[in-house]
């Protein structure tokens, strides 16, 4: 396959391109017996080796996922506390994920419909009590429809992706995910346009306010009523380094999204 412009000139400069990530979250979903046949399914497709896929099961099912799935597809939690241990009823702690399976790793410290219920401060206290415990994280950003609509979009990101920079050290373990909470779960997507450009404008303001190398190697994917068919032309965009997918994970087309790159 050729490579894109901005994979050309990262090879140019002796850094690897950034490895397309795809995280299928299964939300509230699935049973031992449906599960079951989803992974099946995952087990026998053929998918694209350059990607990588984690797969967000719900809590209790972390395990069976993790012994069920192959290999070739990583498991991980969907949310996280921030601290260990305490009365803090029905919420999980990250040494509860690690000791589910070898190789986990926490799907995401909030996902977009859960933005404006937690406080931004408690967001960046799981993304790093989460990362002390050797987690990987995929931290949500996003906006609202209304603040889309008042112009205010890089504002929100802006914000919400400064508390997740002040609260991470190793930038290796984090995955960006730009989820506009106005997609997700209705169906409407953001155009390929509308999400290259704000994730242009994140990686700029990675640039200014952390590194240029951090800005460069973090991978910043989408996420927001993800198909098999928007999946290639969202893909193809210079700073869309895959996706957060929810609803069609559950479905067989999630191998499709997958080898969106291919």
């Amino acid at each position: 396959a050729r490579l894109r412009p901005a994979q050309s000139a990262r090879t140019a400069t002796n850094m690897a391109p950034r490895k397309f990530f795809v995280g299928g979250n299964w939300k509230m979903n699935g049973d031992k017996k449906s599960l079951g046949e989803l992974i099946q399914t995952l087990n026998a497709a053929k998918v694209n080796a350059d990607t990588e896929v984690v797969c967000g099961a719900p809590f209790i099912y972390l395990e069976f996922a993790r012994k069920q799935l192959d290999s070739k597809f990583g498991v991980a939690a969907q949310n996280c506390y921030k601290v260990s241990k305490g009365a803090f009823t029905g919420e999980i702690s990250d040494e509860a994920v690690v000791v589910c399976g070898p190789g986990l790793q926490l799907f995401s410290v909030s996902c977009g419909e859960h933005l404006h219920v937690e406080k931004t401060q408690l967001i960046g206290q799981k993304v790093s009590h989460a990362l002390s415990e050797g987690l990987g994280v995929v931290a949500c950003i996003g906006e609202k429809l209304d603040e889309r609509e008042a112009g205010i979009t890089e504002k929100v990101v802006f914000e919400q992706t400064k508390v997740i920079a002040d609260n991470v050290k190793d930038w290796s373990k984090v995955v960006l995910a730009y989820e506009p909470v106005w997609a997700i779960g209705t169906g409407k997507t953001a155009t390929p346009q509308q999400a290259q450009e704000v994730h242009e404008k994140l990686r700029k303001w990675l640039k200014e306010n952390v590194s240029e190398t951090v800005a460069d190697s973090v991978r910043i994917i989408y996420g927001g009523s993800v198909t098999g068919a928007s999946c290639k032309e969202l893909g193809s965009q210079q700073d869309v380094d895959g996706f957060l997918v929810g609803g069609a994970s559950l479905k067989p087309e999630f191998v499709t999204i997958i080898n969106a790159r291919q």
